[in-house]
């Protein structure tokens, strides 16, 4: 008995070892969707490691500007006292300068050096133009001995802690003697 339906043998195309190609091609398929997978999952590694590395850079920059600033209250806390010293030395330089006075300057300048080595520095204000981000004008000075803007009176020191204002110094600015005449008071 012979069959009606041809005998299909190995060599086949529509045949591999017996079992048709319509499994390898599935196979082919499958694998390319499970390599596009992998690209980008890999991608997506790839983009979530460099989150991650931005991410510590960034906790990096803070915690060294905290670092940089952790004085800060301290320092504002100690301005008072600062003034007080000061303000104490001057009124004891009208007199005879008694020991006690010159111990009073010795350990205000103490203060000051330590707290400087901690990077709090004085802001320089007298004779200089007026900066609004470092000054703080309570008053205006008629005068043509100076240029208009200029700080000719501090009332209280400013400070910096690093590159940023503790307190801006309170001074009296230069105005010319006209402008001060025609302003209405």
């Amino acid at each position: 008995m012979t069959d009606s339906a041809p005998r299909q043998d190995e060599t086949d195309p529509e045949y591999a070892g017996g079992q048709p190609l319509d499994p390898i091609l599935e196979l082919e398929a499958r694998v390319r969707q499970l390599e596009k997978e992998r690209e980008e999952f890999l991608n997506l590694a790839k983009s979530r490691q460099a989150e991650f590395e931005n991410y510590q850079k960034r906790q990096s920059r803070e915690m060294q500007q905290e670092k940089k600033y952790a004085q800060e209250p301290l320092a504002r806390d100690l301005l008072p006292p600062i003034d007080n010293l000061q303000r104490a030395v001057q009124a004891a330089t009208g007199e005879a300068k008694g020991p006690l006075a010159q111990g009073v300057a010795l350990v205000l300048q103490q203060i000051i050096e330590v707290l400087k080595r901690h990077g709090v520095k004085p802001v320089e204000a007298l004779h200089q133009s007026f900066d609004a981000n470092h000054h703080q004008a309570v008053n205006q000075i008629p005068t043509s001995d100076h240029p208009p803007m200029t700080v000719v009176q501090v009332h209280q020191g400013g400070y910096m802690l690093h590159d940023r204002v503790l307190r801006p110094a309170s001074v009296g600015v230069s105005v010319s003697p006209a402008e001060s005449n025609g302003s209405p008071e």
